[in-house]
């Protein structure tokens, strides 16, 4: 991969996890779906989930239980930073990106969580898509699967 290529992909990959953050944050689960291959695992500390359908369907329960309130958008801000990626092939790469989970709801704790999510990308009908993802969580309490991008990431693997 020529560098002006390489950059353009990690900037394409780095978009999916900012584009993450604002469509599970603004309860956008069709577009959420999206971003994820047919066959992406996702394990995102609430048990696993594997094909679009459960990830969405996760997601989107996770987000009702936050928007107590019932505003429909905004129950929490997830804080992407710190995004690292490292090509594994032509068409896959892993990285590490940081969470910053915060609750909006102003009755609540502020902090929900903050975390590590390691993740791999697959190249598939002309876009990078996540395929597999884990959120390590660093705080309140420790659940870190470990490796880093390109070197024993560790990453959800299919239960079947």
């Amino acid at each position: 991969m020529e560098r002006i290529e390489r950059l353009l992909a990690i900037e394409e990959i780095r978009n999916l996890r900012i584009k993450y953050a604002h469509l599970l944050d603004t309860n956008n689960a069709r577009l959420l779906g999206e971003l994820f291959t047919g066959d992406a695992i996702c394990n995102a500390g609430r048990g696993q989930w594997e094909g679009r359908a459960a990830i969405v369907d996760g997601l989107s329960a996770a987000f009702a239980e936050y928007d107590r309130a019932g505003t429909g958008t905004y129950p929490f801000h997830h804080v992407i930073t710190n995004h690292w990626v490292e090509f594994t092939g032509a068409t896959t790469a892993e990285g590490r990106s940081y969470l910053v989970d915060l609750q909006t709801d102003p009755t609540q704790a502020r902090w929900i969580l903050l975390g590590t999510y390691a993740d791999e990308y697959r190249f598939e009908g002309g876009v990078w898509l996540i395929s597999r993802t884990r959120l390590d969580i660093t705080w309140p309490s420790r659940s870190i699967g470990g490796g880093l991008p390109g070197d024993r990431l560790v990453l959800p693997t299919s239960a079947s």
